[in-house]
């Protein structure tokens, strides 16, 4: 599918990869991993056509369609969800314009005998044709399900794309690529805003795709989950193992030790030929020898082990002063948007130097409860910090409030003050940014770097609490680690949203589950909440959750248990009439969609059939007719 041969790519003189060859087939699930920085989704840009290398060259097969879901998006407003969705099925909507274009005319015409009415017919034929290849029947149905897959409830169907934040509008954009059968997917950190259950859902669909997959994710368990292939970019090179990351991690710590002993052995080997050379290069008897040694040793290839990056950051988080034992109060807390309620009289008490983690799906109010701590907009209740508070905050879209015109450098020394902005650049080098690369603008760097640079500037003020959104997201691995452990070496307060439950063991000593528009507590780890919840991952909580929410469906239907034997058995009456008005009209739609394919290819044929005709308008009547009793019954059962 996708062939790249002696692949280099620099920025400023220095190499991000250099002379980098491999193959993409079809069935290869890709995870491409590497630190911050090192060329991940410039290599994603460069397999879609959207950059070009400095050497090398891709090449693909012929017709090859690549689906490329980039980090940075830009709708059309005036948009609804399911008119943005459609915008995956472009020749099939030029072709539905064609059809009903055509319907339209042939409606308003009579002149059923000329050349042109049936140059007009064989062109809808050939059109329905082609729009039934293309699969014309099933895309509505197929957009629904990928929607409903990745979060989307039906009623928001038709809200405008502009009225949902950025991470709502990456699923649409999400959902386009999946829909349109694309031979490859380039997906860069596609689960960056997804909660749990779309993340499931995303992992079964991307399993049985039928295409190639290439996917940069710093989640570990997805990436086991879902590929079978891993290539690392490290320092220029790339490492490329058929095994899921966590395998892969072990294979090249097995063959990195094997290269280890392997040039141990020939070190020893060189130096003990040395050794005779030396011994009898100045012996006239053994001089013959020893050029001979020479020779050999000349022709030894030696052996290279391969290099790891262990740049990694160096952070901390000094407690700026000591605040009082308590440092937050939330009493009768209370959060609507219109008519929908977040949350609900939230009581919560937080003493100094708890470590705490909220949990819970997306929308059950996570990140709200922490912007009104902030006092970012108006709530009912009460929210009182404690004596010497200095909150730190880091939003989980944080990087996208630095200003992309300004170099790192900049972005730093104006949010410095006196007393630390000669810290300023060793502040940077902390966090990696070293040397010249203070000077790039802020828009250049990846989405990793940039969490690492509002990372950097947040230590710019005084802090004693710490509350954070989502920090991992864009994060690498072996940084995410860092931030762990330099977060468990804080000793001020922190509060903490994530759903990773690698970074939250062991790093918070409470748990406060957000659910129902309440919260509850658990006195203890995330180990100790996952056991409450008798569940071995996060994952499972999620299915779990879904599984209530339809035990909750079910109860209310078995609400009419507490009725009398005649209401139950006349509510059971009304159910069964409507699965099978339901049905009826299923069968009906399905027959009438075929009488419309015959129409619109034997019309001239059915001209002699009358009793066709017939049949069809009463198939149509019959529906109408289906669909108010339908209604009927629904109203009564409500």
């Amino acid at each position: 599918m996708l062939n790249i041969h002696n692949l280099s790519v620099s920025f400023s003189g220095e190499y991000l990869f250099e002379s980098v060859t491999f193959r993409i087939g079809a069935g290869d699930r890709v995870g491409l991993v590497g630190k911050n920085g090192a060329g991940k989704s410039t290599m994603l840009k460069l397999l879609s056509g959207d950059m070009e290398p400095d050497t090398g060259s891709i090449a693909t097969e012929k017709d090859l369609k690549i689906g490329f879901l980039r980090q940075d998006i830009d709708f059309i407003p005036g948009r609804t969800v399911l008119e943005e969705a459609y915008q995956a099925f472009e020749e099939i909507k030029e072709v539905e314009f064609s059809l009903e274009k055509i319907n339209k005319e042939l409606a308003d015409r009579t002149d059923y005998e000329s050349e042109s009415y049936s140059e007009l017919i064989e062109k809808l034929s050939d059109l329905t044709h082609r729009f039934e290849i293309i699969g014309g029947y099933n895309y509505v149905g197929n957009t629904e399900r990928v929607l409903l897959g990745l979060g989307f409830k039906r009623e928001e169907f038709n809200n405008m794309t502009d009225t949902f934040s950025g991470g709502w509008r990456m699923r649409i954009e999400l959902a386009k690529l999946l829909l349109q059968n694309n031979d490859v997917l380039l997906l860069d950190e596609p689960t960056n805003h997804l909660d749990i259950e779309s993340i499931i859902w995303l992992e079964q669909f991307l399993k049985t795709y039928p295409g190639a997959v290439v996917i940069i994710s710093h989640d570990k368990m997805f990436l086991d989950n879902v590929t079978n292939r891993t290539i690392e970019i490290s320092l220029g090179k790339i490492y490329d193992f058929n095994k899921p990351y966590s395998k892969y991690l072990v294979l090249r710590q097995e063959l990195r030790e094997m290269q280890l002993a392997a040039q141990k052995n020939q070190a020893k080997k060189i130096e003990e030929t040395e050794k005779l050379i030396e011994k009898f290069r100045y012996k006239a008897t053994k001089a013959s020898m020893a050029q001979s040694l020479i020779k050999k040793l000349d022709k030894i290839e030696r052996i290279e082990v391969d290099e790891d990056d262990n740049t990694v950051l160096n952070i901390s988080f000094p407690v700026s002063i000591d605040p009082g034992k308590v440092v937050l109060e939330i009493e009768h807390v209370t959060k609507r948007f219109g008519n929908k309620v977040i949350f609900k009289d939230i009581d919560l008490l937080v003493e100094r130097g708890s470590k705490i983690a909220f949990v819970g799906q997306n929308g059950q109010g996570k990140s709200t409860l922490i912007k009104a701590i902030i006092d970012e907009f108006e709530y009912e209740g009460k929210i009182k910090l404690g004596h010497n508070v200095q909150i730190g905050y880091f939003a989980q879209n944080q990087a996208d409030y630095l200003d992309g015109e300004k170099t790192l450098l900049d972005t730093m020394l104006d949010a410095a003050n006196d007393s630390n902005r000669i810290k300023v650049r060793d502040m940077l080098g902390s966090f990696l940014f070293r040397g010249d690369d203070v000077e790039k603008k802020v828009k250049v760097l990846s989405g990793g770097e940039r969490n690492r640079l509002a990372l950097c500037k947040m230590l710019l003020s005084p802090i004693n609490v710490l509350l954070m959104d989502e920090p991992t997201n864009h994060l690498d691995i072996k940084s995410k680690n860092v931030l762990k452990i330099a977060l468990k070496n804080f000793k001020g307060t922190l509060i903490l949203v994530s759903h990773d439950r690698d970074f939250l063991q062991g790093l918070t000593e409470f748990v406060y589950e957000f659910k129902d528009q309440k919260i509850k507590e658990y006195l203890g780890d995330i180990n100790y909440f996952l056991e409450e919840r008798n569940a071995q991952n996060m994952r499972e909580i999620e299915k779990k959750e879904t599984a209530e929410l339809n035990k909750e469906k079910k109860e209310e239907v078995n609400k009419i248990q507490g009725l009398s034997y005649e209401n139950q058995k006349k509510i059971k009456s009304l159910q069964n009439r409507l699965s099978k008005i339901e049905n009826e009209i299923n069968e009906l739609e399905k027959k009438v969609a075929k009488d419309d394919v015959r129409l619109a290819t034997d019309y001239e044929k059915l001209m002699n059939d009358p009793t066709f005709f017939t049949e069809y308008e009463n198939k149509k009547h019959r529906i109408e007719k289906l669909m108010i009793e339908w209604e009927e019954i629904q109203e009564e059962l409500l």
